[in-house]
């Protein structure tokens, strides 16, 4: 069982380019696996919805109704910042991000390309 972590900007994706996140994964995975989201990620959301407007605060919105309707997995994790939790737990995790720095130092991760199809890179 393959187990995923998705991260605060992916779950963004579906308000913001149209895209189903969830069905695109079913695509490209071809393993069983389940879907996590750490408890910073929740916050960052929540963080968004309260000091942004517009497009943002919209999709915060929504990544967190998605986030209860899919019943993601909550990982309890908070010692350091979300990023940092990412890259230590993306040694035992796929992480599905879309920042740009992260993807440099994850090397199993989901991603978006060309704002509509995901792409699997570096299996575990």
């Amino acid at each position: 069982m393959k187990k995923i972590i998705l991260d605060t900007n992916f779950l963004m994706i579906p308000a913001q380019f149209k895209v189903d996140i969830f069905g695109e994964i079913k695509k490209v995975m071809n393993y069983n696996y389940q879907l996590f989201v750490l408890k910073g990620t929740i916050e960052e959301l929540n963080n968004i919805i309260e000091k942004q407007t517009g497009k943002n605060k919209s999709a915060a919105k929504i990544a967190l109704k998605l986030i209860k309707a899919k019943g993601l997995k909550i990982l309890d994790i908070n010692q350091k910042p979300v990023d940092e939790i990412l890259i230590d737990l993306s040694k035992d995790y796929i992480i599905a991000t879309q920042d740009k720095e992260l993807k440099k130092k994850i090397k199993h991760k989901i991603i978006l390309r060309e704002r509509k199809k995901m792409e699997l890179q570096n299996v575990l």
